[in-house]
């Protein structure tokens, strides 16, 4: 049973699954990935990650099953229905879904995993691309206690920290909460920015206040860095912090919570998009506020 324990699939191999799964790998577990880019595929197999001809084939037999999908769309099309991993998984199987989705798909989710006996965890990570393979993610989990207890090693294989959070989907609460804190953030950065440079602060100066200020949390430096050199290559872009921002909205029209910032943040990331944004990094807020201020690039 020890061996079973170690055998894991791992669906969608992405800029966050990847590197998940070649820390599990390095745990000393068995992996076999899936993912519906060959070009994916190819780039696990260089790093040691075995690989299946379909969804189904990867998840056969395994004790554990980890996802990381882009969208409400993928998570139901890759998980649910006759051709869906959840038919295809062992009963007893523990599915650990790591991705920032909608309350609604994951309780349909929560309903098939049920019906078949699977426990399923939904376990959102926090976190970006540039800091997974450090292992340095944390993850919100919720669902059955005792599957969160019996993987708990299989956790700590791609993650630093891991709250549990309740049984039902306390952790896709907890993981829009978080999300719709940072973008709220990067809109405030953006203006109290503008407004530095209009008072005629040079631009290291004013980065040099917000860090050394009362302000500086782990989020305003993590982008002060970047700021510094304007590397606005995204580590999450302005189409994903779009995309989250709608589900964070839905959830709180669903429980009657009134998003008033979260509402206006979301407008402007879709106005960042219009403008050929959307693949920039989310910060790009601070060049959306400038060019409502007529500011230009400013001095290095």
């Amino acid at each position: 049973m020890a061996d079973a324990l170690k055998q894991v699939a791992f669906i969608g191999i992405g800029k966050m699954g990847l590197p998940m799964s070649v820390l599990v790998a390095k745990a000393g577990y068995t992996v076999t990935a899936f993912d519906q880019s060959a070009a994916r595929i190819s780039e696990a197999r260089a790093q040691g990650i075995g690989s299946a001809a379909s969804p189904a084939e990867a998840v056969s037999g395994k004790a554990a099953v980890i996802t990381s999908l882009p969208d409400d769309a993928a998570l139901r099309g890759a998980l649910l229905g006759s051709a869906g991993l959840i038919a295809a998984m062992a009963p007893g199987a523990v599915l650990i879904e790591t991705s920032t989705v909608s309350v609604e798909a994951s309780a349909e989710v929560a309903a098939a995993a049920q019906a078949r006996g699977i426990s399923y965890l939904r376990s959102p990570v926090s976190g970006n691309a540039s800091i997974v393979h450090t292992g340095a993610l944390t993850c919100f989990v919720s669902g059955p206690k005792d599957a969160f207890d019996g993987v708990k090693q299989l956790f700590t294989a791609f993650t630093r920290a891991q709250t549990y959070l309740g049984p039902a989907e306390e952790a896709r609460y907890a993981k829009l909460s978080v999300n719709l804190m940072i973008a709220v953030s990067a809109a405030m950065m953006a203006e109290s920015l503008a407004l530095a440079r209009k008072g005629g602060i040079a631009w290291q100066d004013i980065l040099k206040v917000l860090d050394d200020s009362a302000v500086a949390s782990p989020m305003v430096k993590y982008k002060t860095a970047p700021l510094r050199t304007r590397d606005f290559e995204s580590t999450f872009s302005c189409k994903q912090m779009a995309k989250d921002l709608d589900l964070i909205l839905g959830a709180g029209h669903a429980v009657g919570v009134p998003l008033q910032l979260a509402a206006q943040v979301r407008e402007t990331y879709g106005a960042l998009v219009a403008q050929g944004e959307g693949d920039t990094d989310f910060i790009a807020t601070v060049k959306h506020l400038e060019r409502l201020s007529g500011l230009g690039e400013p001095k290095p």
